[in-house]
């Protein structure tokens, strides 16, 4: 860079020179030049009278002659450099020329120094950084991972399914995996216009709707419960008594699944619908009644016989890991993780 400065300053002395000092001494030069041309023709005309009476030789006419030509070609010369320094001259011109590529040079040279700074677009926080102080990468490596400053916002996949459930500024309540007894709300602030052919599935971005909590991490996995409905009283379950059906049903039809009931110390299996589900509960539309006695835990079989004891349960207190895979991919299926 300094190069590069140094290199458009003399660049920028040689234009100004020559249309200060150097136009006055090309003026100087010029009217030299004309004296010494007025000087020759005097002589030469004294030769040539000299000549003519017999006093000088023929050679001393040629020598005369010889100076008159060369003063001619000299104030010329003084005439073609006063032209040149003239704005329009061809040595402003070419030194102007020389200034332009002095200053792109300079140009060029800052970039490369801009290039050698690595600057965050906007406020962020460093998340994950890739390199170290002196490595050399290539162009298009990822030096830092960030995380911009702003309104922090939640993205989740869905599943397809559910996506005519879905509208944007739908109630939803989050609640982070490490932190599960810690509950924050949230609002449906977009989603995708495109489906993700390969798992089935649509993003949908929140807003919080407070202050982040303080425990929330960028990348962290959180459970998401979007409220597409409401019931002022319905018949729940949790979601870890799910089982799946013998044939398979809950694949093809979530809301169809099975339960154990305890009737007279037996295990009885029972074929539930289900309606509405949250993070730890499902709505029961058919299949069960009110006080039923639904075994959870354990792996009992069907009529066998079972000891029971209540146990307090309240649909909302806090997610309730499910006992299977069927009952896992039922939390999943009712909302994205």
């Amino acid at each position: 860079l300094a190069q590069a400065v140094a290199a458009e300053r003399q660049a920028q002395a040689r234009v100004a020179g020559l249309r200060s000092t150097g136009r006055l001494a090309a003026q100087a030069a010029l009217s030299q030049a004309d004296a010494t041309l007025r000087a020759a023709q005097a002589e030469l005309t004294r030769t040539q009278q000299l000549v003519g009476q017999g006093f000088v030789s023929e050679s001393r006419l040629d020598d005369a002659q010889r100076a008159v030509a060369v003063a001619q070609a000299q104030q010329a010369s003084a005439r073609a450099q006063i032209q040149a320094n003239e704005d329009a001259g061809t040595d402003v011109l070419q030194a102007q020329a020389q200034l332009a590529l002095a200053r792109a040079a300079t140009a060029a040279a800052h970039a490369r120094l801009a290039q050698m700074q690595v600057l965050a677009p906007a406020d962020a926080r460093v998340l994950v950084r890739q390199v170290e102080p002196g490595q050399i990468v290539q162009p298009g490596k990822a030096l830092m991972t960030l995380a911009l400053a702003g309104p922090t916002q939640l993205s989740a996949q869905v599943d397809e399914r559910f996506l005519d459930q879905l509208q944007t500024g739908q109630k939803a309540t989050v609640v982070a995996d490490a932190f599960a007894g810690q509950r924050f709300a949230a609002t449906v602030l977009s989603i995708a216009p495109s489906v993700d052919a390969q798992r089935g599935a649509i993003e949908v971005k929140f807003a919080l709707g407070g202050d982040a909590p303080v425990f929330l991490r960028e990348d962290m996995t959180l459970s998401v419960e979007v409220e597409t409905a409401r019931r002022d009283s319905a018949l729940v379950l949790p979601l870890a008594a799910l089982r799946s059906t013998s044939d398979g049903a809950t694949a093809a039809a979530p809301d169809r699944v099975e339960v154990l009931v305890a009737v007279q110390g037996r295990a009885q299996l029972r074929r539930v619908r289900l309606g509405l589900r949250t993070l730890d509960a499902a709505e029961v539309l058919d299949g069960l009644a009110a006080g039923d006695a639904v075994l959870l835990g354990g792996t009992p079989r069907p009529d066998a016989r079972v000891r029971t004891r209540v146990v307090a349960w309240q649909p909302g207190a806090g997610a309730t890991q499910a006992a299977g895979p069927d009952a896992g991919a039922a939390l999943t299926n009712a909302m994205g993780r």
